[in-house]
Order: structure tokens, then C-alpha cells, then sequence
């Protein structure tokens, strides 16, 4: 055990016996774990191992614990001379290869001890004897079993990148199947779902593809009848976010939704409900981001730099109409725009793409007047059957004049040197509400390194009570622009990078170039 010379080496004190320095060692470890020493005849045939050492907290089948130091096996477990075990202690100490024994099983006749045990073993040569460490199989296998059996449950894993799957006891005994066979394969599963249930199936899988957990109850074509399996599964994933593996527990709720409540049916109907909006929230949050896709860094306008953010919702369920347009234009003005459809889900994101769409078409034909384009989008949101509020601004970099209009939403932020204030609001009903509205325009002219914000509501209004966010955000800028500098948009969209629980959030900040 000395190795005196060898640095950061365990050296033994003087005097002290190695095995109690292995008892030492032993000790700490929380497992089942010996050390025998062999024990040979006159020759050098083994005919006995001793125990030198052993582990505190790894009591044998007798609760014989740290006790069983300097007896001989031959003492201790008789029945176990010349067996498998017995036979793997003499081929590892012989070829000095670590080997394992899997599914050990243990007999005792005596009275007051467990009659079959079973146990993994692993052996390996150490110090001129082995080091054995074992762990119990049974009482394991057997809280499970009965776990699983009392509870009609059973647990399967999935390895998406070897495509093998793990299947429980119980898994065979819901499924019906032979555990000869082996698990059911992905295709035999859907295969196994009666076809009403293919859309909650779908639904599961997006679910999980959005990063949240499934749970849902599905009706499967088991052996000769059909069960209604209660499935929860979610998925393991590497640093960069890639699915490996699906959990899932499965449970057997057939005699329950047989005897089940009328407020049981209507929770599972509640159940089908939230699944089939999360599956129209992932749908929706594909169509914003193909519709209108945000640039991760500032980028130029003419006479001005610009920066987007957009945060969806915290609730998962919630997707927003939210909208921004930032475009120069082909006589070298800038138009800026933000807009909010009223609603949430499919609906909102598709009355966004029409918006958006139409505004860039009418900016295609040189419509360039704000109060004229907040009128089209007015009566388009009347013939679409929808309400939503806008700003639309034209800036132009000759003058840095900025000629805005708004249709029922917050008037947009100017902060300049370290003093913010939202622009004086022209007039202006939201977008839908009447066919005949007129939109006024204002036109304050801007500075070299003013920054104007345009923004939804989800920025600065929450459904629960919480501190003025305007003034929080005002401050924000504020303290930005007393020391304007070339990094403001980025650390303005960091600051402001708190989404809304219940609203997407969409911001548009401009800084004046000098």
C-alpha cells in the first residue's frame, strides 16, 4: 500500500496492517462490498477464501454486517463451496480478469432467512485477493412487480438513437404479449390504436416535440379487447437540444373509464381540449416565425439603426397576433410599423399574416401616407371579421421628420439624452371597430441619437397586479440613452428580454444615426 516516492500517493502508516487499511477504505463505501483473501492447502490449490475486509452498510442475508471480518465463506455459506460463485472467485483470482455474475441465486433451508435470493455480482483481483461487490436483485424486482401489478402500470424506454426499446413486466401484462417476443415495435404500437384516437396520438408527439411532457389517455386494440392506456412520457435530450430518449409510464385505466363520473369525462374532455391547443399554439408559432422572422442583432434602416424582439407568451397555449414591418423604401424614407390582432392561437396569427401582407403590398404601389394605410387596414380587419390595433410610421432621413399614426395602440416611446416620454397621441379607433374611421397623423422631427420604442402591450401590462412596467421601461431607456453609444440596441433588447406570462411581446427600437 506504501508507495513512498509517488506523488499525491496513499501511504500506509508504519506498522498498520493492510487489511486495515482496506477496512479503513471499505467502510465509507454505501454498497455491498467484501474483500476476500484465499486461503490454499499444503499446496497451492485455494480451498477457502477469508474476509479481510467488508463495507458497513452492506449486511448479508443474515443482517451479518462489519461481523463477518476474519471468518472463512466455507463457515459463513456453506451451500455456496463449488457453485457458480465459488467457481468464478478461483477463475478471476487465477486469470486476474474481472468477470460478473448476473442473476446469482442464493439458497438457504434455514429457518428465518429468505429461501431464494438473487443477486449481481462483480469480482475483481485486488491486492493479492478479491474484491466482490454485490447488489440484490429480488426485493427490488419484487416491490416493482407488485408496484406495477397493483397499480395495472408498466414503464417503457425508448433509444431514439439505436432504436432500441425497454420494456417493464408490467408492459407485457397490459399489452398481452409474450415477453418472448420481445417489446412491441413503434410501428405495431400506432398500429395497436384504434383510429378515432390517431389525432390524440398526433397530439402527444407535439407535445413532446414543444418540450413539455405528454400525458393522454388512448384507446389500444390489446390481445382480443380494447384498453384505454394512460400514458405519461417525456423526453431525454443532449446540450444542444436533440431528442435521445422517450420515457414513458403506462397505466391500465379501462375498469376505471368504464365506471368512470361524469366530472371524469368532462376532466378528460378538458384534457383533449388543452392537447389539441397545444398543437395549434406549435402551429401558429411556426407561422409568425415564417411570416416574420426576427434578426438576432441590429441591423440598418436608412438614417437609423433598428433592432426587433419578439417573446412569445410564457403560457404555452398562448400565441398572439403580434406584428412588426421595418423596410427602406425605394425613395430612400423608412417605414416602421407594430401591430397587435386581437385573440390568440391559428386565428390571431392568421389575421397577422394578412395585415402584414397588405401593408406590404400597399407600400409595393407607393402608398406611403400613414393615415392611408391605417385606413386599408382598417377596413380589411372589417372585412375579415377581426379587430387589431397598429402604429404605422414614415421617416424620412432628409429631415428626420417622422410622420405617425396610430389605430388604438400606445403611442410610441422617444428617449433622448437620458429623458423619455411617450410622442403626443394623434386620435385614432382600433383597427375593425368602425368601417368609417380617419386616422390623424403627428410629425415630430427627430435627433441624432434619439431611440424610439414601438411596442405591444404585452411589454408593459400583466393580468395580475405588478409595478408600473412603463415606468420601468422608460427608466430603461432613459439610463440607456444618457450615454449613447454604438451597443445601445443590443443592451436595450437584453433589457427588455422579460416575456409577458399571458401576451406575446413585440418590440422595434430605432436609434438615429448622427
Amino acid at each position: 500500500m506504501a508507495d513512498e516516492g509517488v506523488p499525491g500517493a496513499t501511504v500506509r502508516p508504519p506498522g498498520v496492517p493492510v487489511e486495515h487499511v482496506v477496512q479503513e477504505i471499505l467502510s465509507g463505501i454505501p454498497a455491498g462490498c467484501s474483500w476476500l483473501l484465499p486461503l490454499p492447502d499444503d499446496g497451492t490449490r485455494v480451498v477457502d477464501f477469508r474476509i479481510g475486509a467488508t463495507s458497513g452498510q452492506g449486511d448479508d442475508i443474515y443482517a451479518r454486517g462489519v461481523g463477518r471480518v476474519g471468518a472463512r465463506l466455507t463457515e459463513l455459506y456453506p451451500s455456496m463451496v463449488g457453485g457458480p460463485l465459488w467457481r468464478l472467485y478461483e477463475r478471476v483470482l487465477t486469470t486476474g480478469e474481472p468477470d460478473r455474475l448476473a442473476d446469482f441465486r442464493y439458497e438457504e433451508k434455514r429457518a428465518g432467512i429468505v429461501a431464494d435470493s438473487l443477486f449481481d455480482v462483480h469480482v475483481h483481483r485486488v491486492l493479492g485477493g478479491l474484491l466482490v461487490w454485490w447488489q440484490r436483485l429480488d426485493e427490488d424486482r419484487r416491490r416493482l412487480e407488485r408496484t406495477e401489478l397493483l397499480g395495472s402500470l408498466g414503464w417503457a424506454e425508448y433509444d431514439m438513437v439505436s432504436g432500441i426499446s425497454q420494456w417493464s413486466p408490467g408492459m407485457y401484462r397490459i399489452f398481452e404479449r409474450d415477453p418472448a417476443l420481445g417489446p412491441m415495435s413503434r410501428a405495431e404500437q400506432s398500429a395497436a390504436v384504434l383510429p378515432a384516437d390517431y389525432g390524440l396520438r398526433e397530439a402527444a408527439w407535439q407535445t413532446l416535440d414543444s418540450g413539455a411532457a405528454s400525458d393522454v389517455t388512448v384507446r389500444f386494440q390489446a390481445g382480443e379487447s380494447v384498453k384505454y392506456l394512460r400514458i405519461l412520457s417525456d423526453v431525454a435530450r443532449d446540450a444542444d437540444g436533440a431528442p435521445l430518449k422517450i420515457y414513458a409510464v403506462v397505466q391500465d385505466v379501462t375498469a376505471r373509464v368504464d365506471t368512470r363520473t361524469a366530472i371524469e369525462q368532462l376532466s378528460d374532455q378538458l384534457r383533449t381540449r388543452e392537447m389539441t391547443a397545444l398543437a395549434e399554439h406549435r402551429l401558429a408559432g411556426q407561422l409568425q416565425n415564417l411570416i416574420q422572422p426576427v434578426p438576432r442583432e441590429p441591423f440598418p434602416l436608412a438614417g437609423l439603426e433598428a433592432i426587433v424582439n419578439y417573446l412569445p407568451a410564457e403560457s404555452a397555449v398562448r400565441v398572439g397576433g403580434d406584428w412588426y414591418h421595418a423596410q427602406t423604401l425605394p425613395d430612400g424614407q423608412v417605414v416602421l410599423a407594430v401591430g397587435d390582432v386581437a385573440g390568440h392561437g391559428l386565428e390571431a396569427a392568421s389575421g397577422m399574416a394578412h395585415l402584414r401582407f397588405a401593408l406590404v403590398a400597399w407600400l409595393s404601389i407607393g402608398i406611403r401616407d400613414p393615415a392611408t394605410l391605417l385606413g386599408h387596414l382598417n377596413r380589411l380587419c372589417a372585412q375579415l371579421g377581426i379587430t387589431a390595433t397598429a402604429v404605422v410610421a414614415l421617416y424620412d432621413p432628409s429631415n428626420r421628420a417622422l410622420c405617425w399614426g396610430r389605430a388604438g395602440h400606445m403611442a410610441p416611446l422617444l428617449s433622448r439624452a437620458g429623458a423619455t416620454a411617450p410622442f403626443d397621441r394623434p386620435p385614432g379607433l382600433l383597427l375593425g371597430a368602425d368601417v368609417d374611421s380617419v386616422y390623424p397623423v403627428l410629425t415630430p422631427r427627430l435627433r441624432p441619437d434619439d431611440l424610439v420604442l414601438f411596442y405591444t402591450d404585452g411589454l408593459v401590462e400583466r393580468r395580475a397586479p405588478a409595478a408600473d412596467l412603463l415606468d420601468r421601461v422608460r427608466q430603461t431607456l432613459s439610463t440607456l440613452t444618457a450615454g449613447p453609444g454604438e451597443e445601445t440596441l443590443t443592451r436595450l433588447r437584453d433589457l427588455l428580454n422579460h416575456p409577458s406570462p399571458d401576451d406575446d411581446t413585440c418590440t422595434l427600437a430605432v436609434r438615429v444615426l448622427p
